[in-house]
């Protein structure tokens, strides 16, 4: 059986002769393989070079992202150095506050609010961002930001109870007796026994007496609450103001009364005028202090008016 064989007649177009051109299956078949592996190659380099290409400018881009990110995070290093600096400076204004409101100052260890405690296990994502430069400053960053939240946190709760501490501080001083309650001179002062100018007998005298012209106005040395307005034995007209905190005081012999119970008043207000009623020699202002129901010398209440509000 005689072999198949392939013949390929090239004829010109113009003179010229003819030229033949003889295969065998064998040879045609090695020629075609030839040239399918060359195509094939030819495919494989050809996707090759663009996917290399492809990840060359994908690899300078992510190469410029990250250059763009440490330089962001050089600013924000620079940003957080800033906040901390103002955090010290807001922990020494609370220092100060603390001590006005009269609170202990915050323990030291305390005000760093766990920075630089134990580390716990990190994670999978924490241990790959340690492995770069920015990923470990990045790590750095996010340990300073919760640092810097928790003071934050504590100087919040240092703020309101310094806060609380000051109004119920501020209320107490409104409420304490400061000043003279009226215009005039002492004549007679605080004693446990003395001669009473009527009666002529050893007699306590629980506070002081104020001369003054009948009608010279009687103010409240403090806020409070009026709880009396009447008329006592001796006393005569006579107001009584509770000021809170066990603070209560006294005003006796007046010829007018200006307030009612349950009234609320401040300190400067006027509340009486001086009079001469009750057992009295003269006009004046008998004026009592009580601290948690015993009579004080009410001139330890009496301060000087650089002072007073």
């Amino acid at each position: 059986m005689s072999k198949r064989a392939w013949t390929v007649v090239w004829v010109p177009h113009g003179s010229g002769s003819s030229r033949t051109l003889g295969f065998s299956r064998r040879a045609l078949k090695v020629i075609v393989g030839t040239l399918g592996v060359l195509a094939v190659v030819t495919v494989v380099f050809v996707v090759t070079a663009i996917s290399k290409a492809v990840d060359i400018s994908r690899l300078e881009r992510l190469q410029r992202a990250n250059d763009l990110l440490a330089q962001e995070l050089v600013r924000t290093r620079s940003l957080l150095d800033e906040v901390s600096d103002t955090v010290a400076v807001i922990m020494e204004r609370d220092r100060q506050v603390r001590v006005l409101a009269g609170l202990p100052p915050t323990d030291p260890g305390v005000q760093l609010a766990g920075i630089g405690g134990p580390a716990g296990t990190a994670s999978e994502s924490d241990q790959l961002l340690a492995e770069a430069a920015v990923g470990r400053e990045a790590l750095r960053m996010r340990g300073d930001v919760g640092a810097l939240i928790r003071r934050a946190n504590l100087l919040a709760g240092s703020f309101r109870q310094a806060t609380e501490s000051l109004t119920v501080h501020m209320d107490r001083l409104a409420r304490t007796p400061s000043i003279l309650p009226t215009r005039g001179w002492i004549t007679s002062h605080f004693s446990q026994v003395r001669l009473h100018p009527i009666f002529h007998q050893a007699r306590p005298h629980e506070g002081i007496d104020i001369s003054a012209a009948v009608g010279t106005p009687i103010i409240a040395p403090a806020g409070g609450l009026v709880i009396y307005v009447g008329s006592e034995p001796g006393y005569g007209k006579m107001v009584a103001i509770d000021h809170g905190y066990g603070v209560v005081t006294r005003y006796a012999h007046a010829s007018k009364t200006l307030v009612r119970v349950g009234q609320r008043v401040r300190r400067g207000d006027e509340i009486a005028l001086v009079g001469n009623t009750g057992i009295s020699t003269s006009s004046h202002l008998h004026y009592e202090v009580e601290i948690n129901g015993r009579t004080q010398d009410p001139r330890q209440w009496i301060f000087p008016n650089t002072i007073v509000d």
